[in-house]
């Protein structure tokens, strides 16, 4: 990657976009009706995959069971095809279970797992491509398949990625910009109070130049609520009177994705989505 500018003089990247701009997103929910929650997202060329089981008994050893709060199992895989690099094993290596870990971390700070003790709550998630930013598309994922499943959260967990070039924090970064290495950092956050869910970051950076990165991912995961907030309501009330989302600096919402109807498990959603600031 020698030679590749990531950041023009005018300010723009590789792909076009300015620092701060996040990759077009688009969204959708209870793509699988076997499942007690589904969805599915694209974020660029990144696409995700994400069902939930549960709150259900505790599969296997009941010693596993936690008696005053729900047990969060989460499970990371990619498709074979989802890199130019074909792997002999999509799940199960060290990759894998350190994503399934991160996810774990990221949730288990944001269902409220007191409201079911003694039981378990499954999320798998799968990466049909990889283009830069593959947690935080879980993460996004995760998160409308655990609100398609009504599962009581305390709020959104939303995640965005950041780096840092040429002294300016570029968001969202995509393969590209990641290959080319430098620092790069992954935030989960929970919007509506700020609370981070999760923070890591790879490669060192100095820390006078941390906040400005920590708040170009902030600043990205909160256009991203904004996204997720639209979609899970489009799920819920899908009239054709409801506004869908235009291009913006966040993304844009394909008016092609078909609308679909809220199931019977989706009874906390509506109270949930109250909580949430009115969009206008």
């Amino acid at each position: 990657m020698a030679g590749l500018e990531l950041l023009s003089d005018q300010g723009y990247r590789v792909d076009g976009r300015r620092a701060g701009e996040l990759r077009k997103i688009q969204a959708r929910m209870g793509v699988f009706a076997q499942a007690d929650g589904s969805a599915y997202i694209e974020q660029g060329n990144t696409k995700a995959l994400a069902v939930v089981y549960g709150p259900h008994e505790i599969r296997g050893s009941r010693a596993r069971a936690l008696p005053d709060r729900a047990l969060v199992n989460c499970q990371y895989s990619s498709a074979t095809f989802s890199t130019g690099e074909r792997k002999r094993r999509p799940h199960g290596d060290r990759k894998s279970c350190e994503m399934g870990l991160q996810l774990r971390q990221t949730f288990e700070a944001a269902i409220l797992t007191q409201l079911h003790p003694r039981s378990q709550i499954d999320i798998y998630v799968q990466v049909l491509q990889a283009d830069g930013g593959t947690y935080a598309a879980c993460v996004n994922a995760a998160t409308l398949a655990v609100l398609d499943a009504g599962i009581p959260m305390r709020d959104f967990v939303c995640a965005c990625s950041a780096g840092f070039v040429d002294g300016t924090a570029l968001a969202d970064l995509s393969h590209v910009e990641e290959a080319a290495g430098g620092p790069q950092l992954a935030l989960a956050l929970l919007p509506a109070s700020g609370q981070i869910a999760l923070l890591e970051m790879d490669a060192r950076l100095h820390e006078d130049h941390l906040e400005q990165v920590l708040e170009a991912a902030a600043q990205a995961a909160q256009d991203v609520h904004i996204l997720l907030d639209r979609v899970v309501r489009q799920h819920i009330w899908p009239s054709p009177d409801y506004p869908l989302l235009q291009s913006g600096p966040w993304g844009c919402f394909s008016p092609n994705i078909p609308r679909v109807s809220w199931h019977r498990q989706g009874w906390y959603a509506p109270h949930f989505m109250l909580r949430t600031p009115q969009l206008q």
